[in-house]
């Protein structure tokens, strides 16, 4: 057996200059490109993070120029994935230059960031199932308009073909593919230039209409100043040609110079007729993308009576309609969460890499450094937990989360973490006034769900606090209902939505979460829906109610009657 020691080779030497540092990059990109899972853990951990440093001191320019060069082999996906995290320009090459089989690819494409999914649009080459699963994730075409309108958009509106039928979209780019050095600077400056005519003519195109944002919105409770509508329906005009000539100001950015091409379109023009429930797709914006119908009758000149085209509108089917609201809230959740998993991959990596300095995985460092990285590490881990909230609201709110089965006593919980809270609260003289009796309040939320609600509606509370003020808590179950009463503390008593007060710097050792007071009540009013309760505001208190459980119908197992464990955020 033969040990390869050249990733060690390698790593033993420091670049101390320019040239030095693009020699040693090379030759990483060599060895990890080459092979996965072939070094050493630790080796192959310590060039990942040389990698990065050397990325630190090699303008991106160069680094793309040597990922695009074609004199190394590049089969790993690992590697992929860590250069599609860099610059746009070095995520390009590398994801251009990649060559991995179907299965990489259908691994990686939902590891990478959306903004470097965009580029694999670029490439001609790759397996029909990674591009079905780009497609999956609204990873579109990304064509830009062609300035000297040579693009040939008849082929926009078309009747709606079979599944089977149906083929992606490509953006072709010139590009010299031969290998060879003559001829190439005058290729790239081909493309270069019409790739500039394209953003300019896109860029006036834009300019004309409102602005379309199909970014998911996270559940903030922000109203955005450009949200837009579903679009239902737009009325429109053609040309004797059937190519639409006017639409709504809304709309005609997008549509027109479409022609209507269905072979029933086609007659009606043809026959001076009345165009009736035909159906039609339309490819491009979201807002118009999909399934129409169409309704429309010809129209004449007043002098002679001359055809010049015909008059009408689109409208979505009824079956579109109720796909897009059953279906709506779900796919918005689906986007939300895929967004989440795109922001917790470059959290994870910086936590590890400050948990690998601040452990000293690979030799000695500095004590201010091990501070730093502690420091990074915990802001990581908060931001990660942040994270959580926010895809568990989304799923809540859509419907998509069903409630853990069990039950707990929210009686015991609320006293409990009350007192957790006490000495946080002492040194501002502040504090929880308790009317909670000893009865029994069982809750139908299982033990970790109903501590989880109960800590963050009671560290909300306590996070606004002031010096001197008491929330007083009281605690009622009758009637059906457990009632908790909790007062507004002066902070949350003056805004006018409590559901909606933006973050604020916590008082003392005790934080509402990531994003604020509103959005951990709304929360807490939310996973009180789950199981039938509510949360709302009454004058200057809050008022949550649960269902409650008789004690005979209570599963009396040990793991739902114990102590609620100490809440890690309250120190």
């Amino acid at each position: 057996m033969q040990f390869d020691d050249r990733l060690a080779t390698v790593l033993r030497h420091r670049a101390s200059g320019g040239r030095a540092a693009r020699a040693q990059f090379r030759q990483l990109l060599d060895l990890l490109g080459a092979r996965r899972g072939g070094f050493d853990r630790g080796l192959t951990s310590s060039a990942w993070l040389r990698l990065g440093a050397l990325g630190e001191i090699i303008p991106a320019p160069d680094r793309a120029a040597m990922i695009r060069d074609s004199g190394w082999r590049f089969r790993n996906p690992e590697l992929a994935a860590h250069l599609a995290e860099d610059e746009p320009e070095v995520a390009a090459a590398a994801l251009a230059r990649a060559d991995l089989d179907a299965e990489d690819w259908e691994a990686l494409i939902p590891r990478l960031p959306i903004r470097a999914r965009g580029f694999l649009r670029l490439r001609r080459n790759l397996p029909p199932r990674a591009i079905e699963l780009l497609e999956r994730l609204g990873i579109h075409d990304r064509g830009l308009p062609d300035p000297g309108g040579g693009i040939d958009r008849e082929s926009v509106v078309q009747p709606m073909p079979r599944a089977d039928e149906r083929e992606p979209l490509e953006l072709t780019v010139p590009a010299n593919d031969s290998g060879d050095d003559e001829g190439e600077d005058e290729d790239e400056e081909t493309a270069i230039g019409a790739l500039v005519r394209r953003i300019e003519a896109f860029q006036r195109a834009r300019a004309e209409g409102p602005a379309i944002d199909s970014a998911p919105r996270l559940p903030l409770g922000e109203q955005g100043d450009n949200d837009v509508p579903p679009l239902r329906g737009f009325a429109f005009t053609t040309d004797a040609a059937g190519r639409i000539d006017w639409a709504e100001p809304g709309v005609a950015s997008m549509v027109v110079g479409m022609r209507l091409a269905t072979p029933e379109a086609r007659a009606a023009l043809q026959k001076w007729q009345r165009l009736e429930g035909a159906r039609m797709a339309l490819h491009g914006a979201p807002q118009i993308a999909g399934e129409w119908i169409v309704d429309a009758g010809p129209r004449f000149t007043a002098q002679g009576g001359r055809f010049y085209g015909l008059a009408g509108k689109f409208r979505r089917p009824a079956l579109h309609l109720a796909t897009e609201r059953e279906g709506g809230s779900c796919a918005e959740a689906d986007r939300i969460r895929q967004l989440l998993h795109e922001l917790r991959t470059p959290v994870n990596a910086i936590q590890g890499f400050a948990e690998v300095i601040q452990q000293q995985v690979f030799g000695e460092v500095p004590h201010e450094y091990r501070a730093l990285a502690a420091n990074i590490a915990g802001d990581a881990a908060r931001m990660l937990a942040g994270f959580d909230e926010l895809d568990r609201l989304a799923r809540i709110e859509t419907g998509a989360l069903e409630p853990l089965e069990g039950d707990c006593d929210f009686a015991v919980l609320c006293r409990a973490l009350a007192k957790q809270l006490e000495p946080v609260l002492a040194p501002r003289l502040s504090g929880f006034a308790l009317d909670i009796p000893q009865e029994p309040a069982i809750v139908p939320l299982a033990l970790r769900e109903g501590e989880a609600l109960a800590w963050r509606l009671l560290a909300t509370l306590a996070s606004a606090l002031g010096s001197g003020e008491t929330v007083e808590l009281a605690l009622r179950a009758e009637r059906g209902v457990v009632l908790l009463s909790a007062t507004l503390p002066a902070a949350l008593a003056a805004e006018e939505d409590v559901f909606a007060t933006q973050p604020r710097a916590p008082q003392g050792g005790v934080s509402a979460g990531m994003f604020g007071a509103g959005f951990a009540l709304r929360l807490v009013r939310a996973e009180a829906g789950l199981v039938g309760g509510a949360l709302e505001r009454v004058d200057d208190a809050l008022r949550l109610a649960l269902p409650r459980l008789t004690e005979t119908g209570r599963d009396s197992s040990p793991t739902e009657s114990r102590e609620p464990k100490r809440h890690p955020e309250a120190r």
